[in-house]
């Protein structure tokens, strides 16, 4: 009998490959149509991306390398072996230089065409959600399908010099017959140096640049440069090449510090995503010209064309994502919403015994008008109001309380934490060493201090304020201000065993949301100088007068985050449970301060033996659990975008940690009581 003779893993593993690759070279045609020429290269692509290819029997070398390096090793062994293969893929690759647009890829490909946020996120998504087609000449439309993964960077910049020239050399002779070569690398210089430059004339951007980073007229220069080089490349004057090349580098460095300084402005003028943006795109376009310059100057240029692909590799990925795209910009914004809202929540901190007794002073005043808040917000709903409505009418007794309490220089404990946690942020930017982490130790105590003072200020006044009026309203009308079925209901919402927990949490998402507001709201202010309107506007000097003016331009620059911050909590702690009902969502808020006056209402009127109750025992652990879950949940949501905001990596993190259960554990008291004098 006859037996096939049995081939060794390799020579299986080699006939697999080799059989792939002939049926893939035998299609590579110079002279299809420009679909089919670019559906051929993507196909080879994947076939040095995915083709089998086994592992267990290869070299140390062979597993360390990446498979499609080894697959382009393969392939170029193939076509030095077969001369009819490697003439069709050469021209068929000469052709591709030739015809495709180059320039589209080095110098377009990456950036969004218009100097605009949302119209590069509406680019994102029709990019992730519409098929892309390869008849195409644009080079930065086909890369996309060439290289649609983010790890087929890692084997682009594998790939060893030999392999590297030996592909340069596949399509050389080619590329000389059709004068094909660096031309497009350096036409793409110019046209970035144009955009660098018509970026840099924009009004936008010059009327915040450093005047004196603009005296030498670096953008001006930058075309001119381009230009230059351009023409000495031309010329094939080396010498004349590379003094130019170092003259271009130091005007796109100068550019570059150019593009920071407008930064610098934002810092104290207010920030504009879209002038963010637009400066994240004229510091890539630098970046983008020195890449070429490695390309067109280097004596290895494949070696640097190919780090230039990987990095364009990347870029495209990330032009494919959306959350990128807000990532790059969202470190700025968070940092001017913390700075702004810093400001305020600095003055929530209490550090001595003096600042301690007066936020007590200030939260008991806070804790009064919340009293009368509760009996408002009883009154509103006897009124049967519809859901919206009702919620409306919530929302601005809400409002308007915390607008009194604003103005009177009070206090209300759950409105701390959002703004506080940014003014603790700032100490972080020492706890490399051990004396800034006690300082930073030393802002968590004062915070949770005073966080301490706040509440007890509050409750402290709510309870015997609505006990007060709720028996001097039985006293003057005969009947409680609470009905005995709305009072059963206070002890059903606010147990513990109910949803309370949960509504808590969301009631501290509200109270961080505010915090985002009131920075929006000052930076908006700010950004439009709304101030130095007030102040020198003909218009308002004239009604006004110039000393009124000058006084209500400063009194708006301190107060609307406040008045922002007030109304937005507010009209949310009334409306958004409106809406979320309108949706079928069973959500509601749970405040603290509000749910301890509606249970001291409900005392009021079943009487005080409703404090033996199971009831009033579960509605009191419910309150201190909405409590925490209000201070804590908003604390820590406005906390970590004061990180983010810094850019901070809490690597000491555990040295934060250790330190603060020691100081909890050595003076456990000066997390309650104000330090001795």
């Amino acid at each position: 009998m006859f037996w096939p003779r049995r081939r060794s893993p390799n020579a299986a593993r080699a006939a697999r490959a080799a059989w792939d690759l002939t049926a893939l070279l035998n299609a590579a045609d110079p002279r299809a149509s420009l679909a089919e020429r670019h559906l051929w290269l993507v196909r080879l692509v994947e076939w040095l991306r995915h083709a089998p290819l086994e592992t267990a029997a290869a070299t140390a070398d062979e597993v360390a390398t990446p498979t499609p390096v080894r697959r382009l090793k393969h392939l170029l062994n193939v076509l030095e072996r077969h001369e009819p293969h490697r003439e069709r893929v050469a021209a068929l690759l000469a052709r591709f230089w030739r015809e495709v647009d180059l320039v589209a890829l080095f110098a377009d490909f990456g950036f969004a065409p218009r100097m605009d946020l949302f119209g590069e996120l509406a680019q994102r998504l029709r990019n992730r959600l519409m098929p892309r087609t390869p008849a195409t000449r644009d080079l930065g439309e086909l890369f996309g399908l060439l290289f649609p993964h983010a790890s087929d960077a890692r084997w682009l910049e594998a790939i060893d010099d030999a392999t590297l020239l030996r592909l340069a050399a596949l399509i050389a002779p080619e590329l000389q017959r059709a004068g094909g070569g660096a031309a497009p690398l350096y036409d793409a210089i110019v046209y970035l140096a144009a955009a660098v430059g018509a970026a840099g004339f924009s009004g936008p951007l010059r009327q915040r640049m450093s005047p004196q980073l603009l005296a030498g007229a670096p953008f001006r220069q930058l075309a001119r440069s381009a230009e230059t080089l351009q023409r000495c490349a031309e010329e094939g004057d080396r010498v004349a090449l590379l003094r130019e090349a170092q003259y271009l580098r130091a005007l796109l460095d100068t550019c570059r510090r150019c593009a920071a300084s407008v930064h610098e402005h934002l810092e104290e003028h207010g920030v504009s995503v879209d002038i963010v943006f637009e400066v994240d795109q004229l510091r890539e376009r630098t970046h983008r010209i020195e890449e070429l310059l490695n390309c067109v100057l280097s004596l290895q240029p494949a070696r640097e064309l190919a780090r230039l692909l990987a990095g364009l590799v990347r870029s495209s990925d990330e032009r494919r994502s959306v959350r990128a795209l807000f990532a790059q910009h969202y470190s700025l914004l968070a940092r001017k919403v913390a700075e702004r809202s810093a400001e305020t929540g600095a003055h929530y901190i209490t550090r001595d015994r003096r600042a301690y007794r007066e936020m007590l002073r200030a939260a008991l005043g806070g804790g009064t008008v919340i009293a009368f808040t509760t009996f408002a917000k009883f009154f509103l709903a006897s009124l049967g109001l519809s859901a919206f409505w009702g919620g409306l009418a919530a929302g601005l007794n809400y409002a308007a309380s915390f607008v009194l309490v604003h103005l009177m220089h009070w206090t209300v404990a759950t409105k701390q934490p959002a703004m506080t946690a940014h003014a603790m942020a700032e100490q972080l930017g020492d706890v490399a060493s051990d004396e800034g982490v006690e300082r930073f130790v030393d802002e968590v105590t004062h915070l949770i201090r005073s966080q301490a003072a706040g509440i007890f200020g509050n409750l402290a006044a709510v309870i015997p304020v609505v006990l007060a009026v709720d028996a001097a309203w039985q006293l003057a009308f005969g009947h409680p201000t609470l009905p005995s079925r709305d009072a059963q209901y206070v002890l059903h919402a606010n147990s513990l065993l109910g949803p309370t927990a949960l509504y808590a949490a969301f009631t501290g998402v509200l109270l961080f949301a505010s915090s985002l507001i009131a920075g929006w709201a000052e930076n908006w202010f700010v950004w439009h100088r709304l101030d130095s309107a007030i102040a020198w506007n003909p218009r308002a000097v004239a009604r006004l007068g110039a000393a009124r003016a000058q006084r209500w331009a400063a009194y708006w620059r301190a107060n609307v985050s406040g008045y922002a911050s007030n109304i937005s909590l507010g009209l949310m702690l009334g409306l958004v449970p409106a809406v979320a009902q309108f949706f079928g969502l069973p959500l509601e808020v749970r405040h603290v301060t509000l749910a301890t006056g509606q249970l001291a209402a409900a005392v009021g009127s079943l009487g005080w033996q409703t404090v033996l109750t199971p009831a009033f025992g579960w509605c009191v652990a419910g309150i201190a659990t909405v409590g925490v879950l209000n201070l804590s949940v908003s604390f820590v949501l406005a906390f970590r975008l004061a990180l983010r905001s810094r850019g901070i990596r809490l690597a000491d993190r555990s040295r934060i940690y250790r330190a603060i259960r020691r100081r909890l554990w050595q003076r456990p008291a000066s997390f309650v009581l104000p330090p001795p004098r």
